[in-house]
C-alpha cells in the first residue's frame, strides 16, 4: 500500500531542509535548517542508533535478547530504546544529572532503564556517566556498549546519510555547514562527505563556554581550566571524543547559555520551529560570524532535536528566570499567548 511502512525505523533519515527567514534578517546569504526532529525519535541520534545496531547485527555481535548500553544526554538513549523495542533488545542508559526530567521520562516511557550520574565530575571518575555505562556493559552478559563518543560508526552513519541528503537538497550549492559538536559525529560525518564533493565548503563547529573542544582544536591542548558548568545539553565535552573528526572543521565558535536560550525561543516565536537548545546554539554561532557570509552564501544549520524535550528548561519562564535570563522582553521574545480560565 502506498505511504505505509513496516515499522517506525523505516522513517529514519531523509529529513527536510527548511529556509530560515525572520531570524536571519539583515544577514547576507541564504540560511536553511536541517530539521532532524522529523526523524521518528525526534532527533538526529536515530541515524546512529539504527546504523550502529544494524552494523553490530551484521557482525554477529548482537544475539536475541541482548542488552544495549549507552552513555547519553537523552536523545541517543531514546533512539536506542526505540530501535531496541522494534528489534527485541533491552536498553540501559547512563545519563548526567544535567538531563532534564522530561528527557528521563521519555527514556523510561520507551522501556529504558536509566542510571543518573553526576555531571560535574571528570570523565574518568567512576561516577561519571561514561564510566558507569562501561561498568554496566562489562557486568551485563550478552550486552553491547554503543560508546557513541568513540565509535567511528557514529561518524560514518552521517557520512552515509546526512551529508548526501544535504548535498542533494542544496543541489551542491552549500557553502557553509554549521553544527554543534558533542560527540561530533553528526557535524563531522556530514562534513566528510560534503568536503569530498567540494573542499571549499566551510565547516563551522559550535562549542559551549565551559567545554574543552574549541581550545583543543586550535592548540591541541586539553585544558582542564576550560571546564566549567553550563546548561546546554548535547553540546561540548570535558573530553575529546574519538568520533569527532577535527580535520574537516575549519573554524570553531563558542556560545554561551543565555543567547542560545533566547535564540531557541526566537526560532519558535519567529519561524514556528519547535526545536531544542542546541538549535538555538547553532543559530547564535551563525550570528556571531555573520560578517563572514556573502550574498552568495548558502549555509545549512543542523538543528538536532525537538523542543518538546526542553519544556521545563528553555521554554519555561520560571527556569529562564532561575538562570538569570531575564532579557527576553528586551530582545522582543516575550510570548503574548495567555491561558484564561473560564
Amino acid at each position: 500500500m502506498a505511504g505505509t511502512y513496516n515499522n517506525v525505523l523505516e522513517l529514519i533519515n531523509n529529513t527536510p531542509l527548511v529556509r530560515l527567514n525572520r531570524v536571519t534578517e539583515g544577514m547576507k546569504g541564504s540560511f536553511f535548517a536541517k530539521l532532524e526532529c522529523y526523524n521518528p525519535g525526534h532527533s538526529t541520534k536515530d541515524r546512529i542508533a539504527l546504523h550502529i545496531i544494524e552494523n553490530a547485527e551484521k557482525q554477529g555481535l548482537l544475539k536475541p535478547g541482548a542488552t544495549i548500553v549507552e552513555t547519553t544526554s537523552g536523545n541517543t538513549g531514546f533512539s536506542i530504546a526505540m530501535v531496541s523495542i522494534v528489534k527485541g533488545y533491552k536498553c540501559i542508559v547512563a545519563v548526567s544529572d544535567k538531563t532534564k526530567p522530561e528527557k528521563i521520562s521519555f527514556l523510561r516511557a520507551m522501556g529504558a532503564k536509566v542510571y543518573l550520574c553526576p555531571a560535574n565530575v571528570p570523565a574518568d571518575d567512576p561516577r561519571s556517566y561514561y564510566e558507569v555505562a562501561k561498568r554496566i556493559a562489562a557486568d551485563t552478559p550478552n550486552s553491547l556498549y554503543i560508546n557513541q563518543y568513540f565509535n567511528k560508526e557514529n561518524t560514518k552513519s552521517h557520512y552515509l546519510s546526512t551529508g548526501p541528503e544535504i548535498w542533494e537538497q542544496t543541489q551542491g550549492k552549500i557553502t557553509h555547514l554549521i553544527g554543534c559538536t558533542g560527540t561530533g559525529g553528526t557535524l563531522t560525518g556530514a562534513a566528510q562527505f560534503l568536503k569530498e564533493k567540494n573542499p571549499d565548503i566551510k565547516v563551522i563547529g559550535v562549542d559551549a563556554v565551559g567545554s574543552v573542544l574549541k581550545k583543543y582544536f586550535e592548540t591541541g591542548e586539553l585544558d582542564p581550566n576550560e571546564i566549567k558548568p553550563y546548561q546546554i545539553e548535547g553540546l561540548g565535552k570535558n573530553l575529546i571524543p574519538g568520533a569527532l573528526d577535527f580535520s574537516v572543521i575549519d573554524q570553531y565558535v563558542k556560545v554561551s547559555d543565555e543567547p542560545s536560550a533566547y535564540a531557541t525561543r526566537e526560532l519558535a516565536l519567529k519561524e514556528g520551529m519547535m526545536v531544542g537548545y542546541t538549535s538555538g546554539a547553532s543559530l547564535t554561532a551563525a550570528r556571531t560570524i555573520a560578517d563572514t557570509f556573502s550574498d552568495n552564501s548558502l549555509a545549512v544549520l543542523i538543528f538536532p532535536d525537538h523542543g518538546s524535550r526542553y519544556m521545563t528548561k528553555v521554554f519555561s519562564d520560571e527556569w529562564m528566570a532561575s538562570q538569570g535570563f531575564v532579557n527576553s522582553k528586551l530582545n522582543g521574545l516575550e510570548s503574548h499567548a495567555t491561558v484564561e480560565k473560564i
